[in-house]
């Protein structure tokens, strides 16, 4: 026997779990052209008193007793609305998380540096999402993390984002105990500026996904995903963060999917039509035999 191996007799790390997915095509398609999602507040916040007392006598980075706790399983990785949302983007049977980190940061500090998580690969499938979790109340004072959204389709030397300074597409995540939000791995953020003093706490885990892509959320029959609103995508390239999210998305429907050019699907057009569905839209995505 191997005496060197920790065992977590209950705990029910990399299992399969299923639950009724909660986004819709809209919604899935957004994740796919903003790279996240925030749930505020959806914790309870029995769970999040729970939490800050077990920091409190825990402060190691891997805190991993709490994968066998069934309060903690049960109330922040099988959330459901958090785990109906990564149920939507991972289709049935995906694989709780197999480990955990808090990111504990004594404020106040300075921002960090821009940058994408280790082993982050270029791709247009989704297999895996990188999900955080706060326990607490958590203030732009505190550091939250800043996300740039779309930039989980930007190719960059790891040595070239840690010398930008000022982005113009920065979204905070501030917000309230109990807030969990999901990221696609490789999406470019940091550790904001923090100029409160006190702890901040932030959980990190990853879910990975174990079935075949196929549009299995809760569908919308009316929704028309041609000539969609791009005025606010943004433009690191004209069009092409759409066209990256138009991938992952035909991807993850279970559709065959390649950019015709010019104001092909999904770029926008001067002239949009209601009587037909854009030219290079999928198959299955469309609402006309054009």
């Amino acid at each position: 026997m191997d005496t060197n191996t920790t065992t977590l007799p209950s705990a029910q790390v990399g299992l399969p779990y299923d639950c009724e997915p909660t986004l819709n095509d809209q919604q899935v398609f957004n994740f796919c052209r903003q790279g996240y999602l925030m749930l505020e507040g959806v914790v309870d916040d029995d769970v999040n008193r729970r939490m800050l007392a077990f920091v409190e006598e825990h402060t190691e980075h891997q805190p991993l007793e709490l994968l066998t706790e069934d309060w903690f399983v049960e109330g922040v990785f099988k959330n459901p609305q958090a785990a109906g949302a990564v149920r939507s983007l991972l289709g049935a049977d995906f694989k709780l998380p197999q480990t955990l980190c808090n990111h504990r940061a004594d404020c106040p500090l300075p921002p960090q540096h821009w940058h994408r998580d280790g082993g982050s690969i270029y791709s247009r499938r989704l297999d895996y999402l990188q999900v955080f979790y706060y326990p607490q109340d958590t203030p732009r004072a505190l550091g939250p993390t800043e996300l740039i959204p779309g930039s989980h389709f930007m190719r960059s030397k790891a040595n070239y984002m840690g010398h930008i300074r000022s982005v113009k597409l920065v979204k905070s995540t501030a917000a309230p105990a109990g807030t969990i939000f999901i990221t696609a791995y490789p999406i470019w953020h940091r550790k904001g500026r923090s100029t409160a003093s006190g702890i901040r706490h932030l959980f990190k885990y990853n879910y990975w996904r174990t079935a075949e892509p196929r549009r299995d959320w809760i569908i919308e029959p009316e929704y028309d995903f041609s000539w969609p609103d791009m005025a606010n995508e943004p433009h690191f390239e004209q069009f092409k963060c759409g066209i990256a999210a138009a991938e992952m998305f035909s991807w993850l429907c279970g559709e065959s999917y390649e950019h015709v050019g010019g104001t092909g699907w999904p770029c926008e057009a001067p002239v949009k039509s209601e009587l037909c569905d854009q030219e290079g839209l999928p198959s299955g995505l469309r609402r006309y035999a054009n």
